[in-house]
């Protein structure tokens, strides 16, 4: 029987097992009964749920440019989701901390407060700017994504090591500076 025949004899439309896919969407929430997090020496963020102890997570925000707070998924090194907290609020101050940590580190995001030169060349663009964390010199992959809208006036730009820097309002730019960041959009 192939596939077509087995999604008409089963009664399901993508020739898949429903049951099998119910099962994957299936979120386990954690919470701080059953999910203690510590630090190894090694400064890696370890967490322990019941008798299972998975070393090295991390940490993945599903809004990280709005709320990064609330419905973070606990993800081993190979990518497979532990589990999901719905908020940070749910856990204890120490706990806290650890996680806010490590949401820092994964998505930090210098600020550019001012655009200084950006230069084309061969398909790639070559910035020098201002930012929260001082002067930056860093390359962008042109098209792709690389550079795109957060909201209507912020700006994501992820550069080809994958560090990200946002441009929190495009309307304080001066207009030199909104020329040079117009050829990236």
């Amino acid at each position: 029987m192939n596939n077509h025949e087995t999604s008409v004899a089963t009664g399901s439309r993508d020739g898949g097992d429903s049951a099998g896919l119910a099962e994957a969407a299936r979120i386990r929430y954690l919470s701080p009964a059953d999910a203690i997090f510590t630090r190894t020496k090694g400064h890696m963020l370890n967490v322990r749920i019941g008798d299972v102890e998975y070393p090295g997570v991390y940490i993945h925000c599903s809004f990280p440019h709005t709320n990064n707070r609330i419905y973070l998924s606990v993800r081993t090194v190979d990518n497979e989701e532990i589990g999901m907290i719905r908020s940070l609020d749910d856990f204890p101050a120490e706990s806290q901390q650890l996680l806010e940590e490590e949401v820092r580190l994964r998505y930090f995001a210098p600020e550019i407060t001012k655009v200084l030169l950006v230069k084309e060349e061969f398909g790639y663009f070559y910035w020098e700017a201002e930012t929260t964390s001082g002067l930056c010199r860093f390359t962008v992959r042109g098209g792709a994504g690389n550079v795109k809208f957060m909201n209507a006036s912020r700006l994501l730009i992820v550069d080809v090591d994958g560090n990200r820097f946002v441009i929190p309002c495009l309307d304080r730019l001066s207009d030199k500076e909104y020329k040079m960041v117009e050829v990236c959009m």
